[in-house]
């Protein structure tokens, strides 16, 4: 149980984080896609115990390739991080203990990606930095892939983004965040540098790395047939999204051969289809498969959100839209919880419990532990298979 004192110290350090986030929310992209409005709750109740998912790891997984020898495996995969010039220290923060923690040894390289080029200072310090050994490729967004498309009604779209404002809405006025939402939804996966990938690990400035991971997961991804993989999952802020699960239904209705069988609908709706219950996966941290975006199924669903407006017209976040998406087009068992990878975006973390968290010599305190708190959707990931 939680001392009075340690529930003010929560609700404290989570009033500060919102804080900061929403200080820097108007142009800001490269940040969490969606928060709870925490309202009369406290993140932070007693932790309970995770169930005991185990990933299958055999020490085939946890040889690296020996660059000098070539033997071992690697699976065809690439690490992302979308950024600015300005999220320098935040990107040299997350580095840093990513390389520490698992790619020292795992060697996969960067694909770095802006709407504006890359300065020099930018590339310099990573390098001087000495934070990698990795191949690091710099990439320029296409002005098509990234600025409000034409066919958005600029009048209807300022209107909403006025009462977002209003309404207190987190990101409610930016349109460079929607255009990073939009891009992250339907367009990063087509650039030109992720085009010879299969596999990706999205990488966020000023996130933190808790534990050693010993193991390589793309090739987890690769040999178990997985399609995605996430650590953190919760609610979606209802007021981004109102028209969505609409728009979604009607996807359905249009193309209803395109909806794999064997779906996880029972993650995002706990009515069978007929509502959605916000839940996602939090895309802040994703590892997965390019097929599944590249896909015909998600490219006509990407393509339908994206002539309804949504992303401008309201705050669609690429949170929802990957979540629904691998909800209805992967089969359940070909999404993965990442137990072991101690991961923390303010203001939520999953830090691995028992065994995980000594195997990974993680550093997270044990009770800080998003995944059973009331506003976490891992328990109806877990129904998926009971």
């Amino acid at each position: 149980m939680l001392t009075p004192m340690r529930y003010v110290f929560l609700v404290l350090a989570i009033l500060i984080s919102l804080h900061y986030i929403v200080s820097f929310s108007n142009e800001n992209y490269g940040r969490a896609t969606s928060l709870s409005q925490l309202k009369n709750k406290v993140v932070g109740s007693p932790a309970t115990t995770a169930a005991p998912y185990k990933t299958p790891v055999s020490e085939d997984y946890r040889t690296p390739l020996n660059v000098t020898s070539g033997q071992g495996r690697k699976a065809n995969a690439a690490i992302v991080i979308l950024a600015r010039n300005g999220d320098l220290n935040g990107v040299v923060s997350s580095m840093k203990q990513l390389e520490d923690r698992f790619n020292k040894q795992f060697h996969y390289p960067y694909v770095f990606l802006n709407e504006v080029p890359f300065e020099e200072n930018f590339k310099k310090q990573v390098r001087v930095e000495d934070l990698t050994d990795s191949q690091v490729q710099y990439g320029l967004i296409p002005k098509e892939h990234w600025v409000q498309p034409d066919h958005i009604d600029e009048a209807k779209a300022t209107e909403s983004r006025n009462q977002m404002v209003k309404d207190n809405v987190i990101y409610g006025g930016s349109v460079p965040y929607r255009n990073m939402c939009r891009f992250n939804s339907g367009f990063f996966y087509r650039h030109e540098l992720l085009k010879p990938f299969q596999y990706y690990w999205r990488v966020e400035p000023d996130v933190k790395f808790f534990c050693d991971l010993d193991y390589d997961p793309f090739l987890i991804m690769q040999d178990q047939n997985k399609m995605y993989g996430f650590t953190v999952s919760l609610f979606e802020y209802e007021a981004t999204i109102p028209t969505l699960w609409k728009t979604v239904k009607e996807f359905i209705k249009l193309y209803p051969d395109l909806v794999e069988p064997d779906n996880a609908m029972q993650f995002i709706s706990d009515d069978g289809g007929e509502t959605y219950n916000r839940c996602h996966f939090w895309s802040n941290f994703e590892i997965g498969n390019l097929d599944l975006w590249r896909g015909e199924a998600y490219s006509k669903f990407f393509d339908f959100l994206d002539e309804k407006g949504g992303f401008y017209y309201e705050r669609w976040g690429d949170a929802p839209v990957h979540s629904i998406g691998a909800a209805l087009f992967a089969k359940k068992d070909q999404i993965h919880f990442f137990n072991d990878v101690g991961y923390r975006h303010e203001p939520f973390q999953h830090c691995p419990q028992g065994e995980s968290h000594k195997r990974g010599k993680c550093w997270c305190d044990e009770t800080q532990n998003f995944d059973y708190e009331w506003y976490s959707c891992l328990n109806k990931y877990d129904k998926m298979f009971e």
